[in-house]
């Protein structure tokens, strides 16, 4: 039998994958082929009749809408999606036993002063609204031109957005929020928050809400109350950068470590190689005391039930109903369908319904205890798995893991995608026919797993290039500079 042609992923399941490109008439895993199936898409292994339940990963990823014969191509033509709407859930935990093979790893970060820890060493310029963003690209650019910096500095980046001004009630808050969680980032030895002065986003207001700060390392301008707003915010510039510029690394182990799980373009493979990884390395991460944080809540609906079982208790859990209900209220009070997902190219590579998605996309939490969860703007507090409040959209999901307090991104994708957060964006194929095609996007290959590589051995893999781009390895975001944020908005643009 050539098990490289095929997966089953759980005993239970009536499809298997097709890891290859398979044509019609062809015999695999005793089943001869009615359709041709390309790599990533399923094959009844059965007769399914209508009505019945598609089962993928042991679950029910929707149900047949005619009969399927064995051996047919089981996707969007013949499935439909099983969900509907809010749901009432009760907690009945279930905790799964699993094994870390994986020995702990040293690593080398900057401890910054109020006790969090930085992978990089950045000055950041914050504008609060979008209107001076240029303004920023030419501060930033006139300071790499006065000013030589050294070897432990990593570079000055500006995040630019298209808010700030316009908007109302939470709205504004997000906003205000969103740009103060950024600026608080320890992966910043230095900031600079940018205003103009008659935005909504008010430099004072921020300031006063902001909290606790140290001055040598954040500063604020106000650009209209100032005659040149360049010659005041280079000086100002140089006084973070004389600040931070003698930073150095110290070392620490993987327990001092915040990682969020994002997936981006997925493939049919996504759920069986990038994801999977991605789940053992959370329960690596999180094993030795350190942090991992799953968010896209619409990409949990019709897998919820698996995190919310491994709840640590019934606060927990009602906090996961909580975040699972209300991003389903938040569809419906903008009269949008809940289950309007997978997108196109999500199809295209072999996901039929949102229960197949989720399915693969919470893969990525591992086996671990579910400990907390946030609100979208909440910072994290609790070590171990979080979870926390966004969307699927790249920027805001990423923007939200990273203003949570993560200080690197693991972004498994199937389709490749060039985006990088504000934060290191790891991009992990679950292909290796991508790998090959997008050298410049894609940084580690996940792909090798339907090639006969051992998950523990790739696992290995991955842990030591982590431990390199936490101790400065940069990024193909980082390399390429592609740094961006997004802002999560409900309401109304004045």
């Amino acid at each position: 039998m050539d098990n490289t042609k095929f997966l089953i992923i759980n005993p239970d399941d009536n499809v298997m994958i097709a890891l290859v490109e398979l044509k019609a008439g062809e015999v695999v895993n005793g089943v001869t082929l009615l359709n041709d199936v390309i790599k990533g898409h399923k094959i009844a292994l059965k007769d399914i009749e209508p009505n019945e339940d598609i089962v993928k990963y042991g679950f029910p990823i929707g149900h047949a809408t005619t009969k399927i014969l064995k051996g047919s191509h089981v996707h969007t033509h013949n499935v439909s999606t099983n969900l509907n709407d809010v749901l009432d859930y009760t907690y009945e935990p279930q905790f799964e036993s699993y094994e870390v093979k994986p020995k702990n790893r040293d690593v080398y970060v900057y401890k910054r002063k109020n006790g969090e820890i930085g992978i990089r060493n950045e000055l950041w310029i914050v504008p609060t609204v979008g209107c001076i963003v240029g303004q920023t690209r030419q501060l930033a650019d006139l300071f790499m031109r006065e000013v030589n910096p050294g070897p432990e500095f990593d570079g000055i980046h500006v995040f630019g957005h298209q808010f700030g001004c316009s908007q109302m009630g939470d709205d504004h808050e997000n906003t205000k929020e969103t740009l103060q969680n950024i600026s608080k980032h320890p992966n910043a030895g230095a900031v600079l928050v940018l205003g103009l002065g008659c935005e909504n986003n008010q430099v004072k207001e921020f300031r006063e809400s902001y909290g606790s700060y140290d001055p040598e390392r954040v500063k604020f301008l106000v650009m209209q109350e100032v005659e040149d707003e360049l010659e005041v915010g280079l000086d100002a510039l140089k006084e973070l950068y004389e600040a931070m510029k003698n930073d150095k690394r110290t070392k620490a182990d993987v327990s001092e470590l915040r990682i969020g799980l994002k997936c981006g373009g997925s493939d049919g493979l996504s759920g069986i190689t990038a994801n999977p990884l991605l789940g053992k390395l959370s329960d690596y991460i999180t094993h030795y005391g350190g942090t991992t944080v799953l968010t896209e809540v619409p990409e949990m609906f019709g897998a919820e039930k698996i995190l919310m079982r491994r709840a640590k208790n019934q606060e927990v859990f009602e906090k996961t109903v909580h975040l699972i209900n209300d991003f389903k209220d938040y569809y419906k009070s903008n009269n949008q369908v809940i289950y309007d997902n997978p997108s196109p190219g999500n199809k295209n590579g072999g996901i039929t319904t949102l229960e197949d998605k989720s399915l693969g996309c919470t893969q990525k939490a591992g086996l671990s205890v579910v400990c907390d969860v946030l609100g979208q703007t909440d910072r994290l507090k609790t070590k171990g798995l979080n979870l926390i409040s966004a969307p699927g959209n790249d920027l805001v999901s990423v923007t939200t893991l990273g203003m949570s307090g993560c200080q690197l991104v693991l972004f498994s994708t199937g389709r490749g995608t060039p985006f990088g957060g504000f934060i290191p964006t790891i991009k992990v194929s679950t292909n290796t026919e991508i790998y090959k095609k997008k050298p410049n996007w894609i940084d580690f290959n996940a792909g090798s797993l339907t090639e006969g590589v051992d998950m523990e051995a790739l696992l290995e893999s991955f842990i030591d290039f982590i431990v390199e781009v936490v101790n400065g390895k940069k990024t193909r975001n980082e390399i390429n500079n592609f740094r961006e944020i997004g802002i999560f908005k409900t309401g109304v643009i004045l």
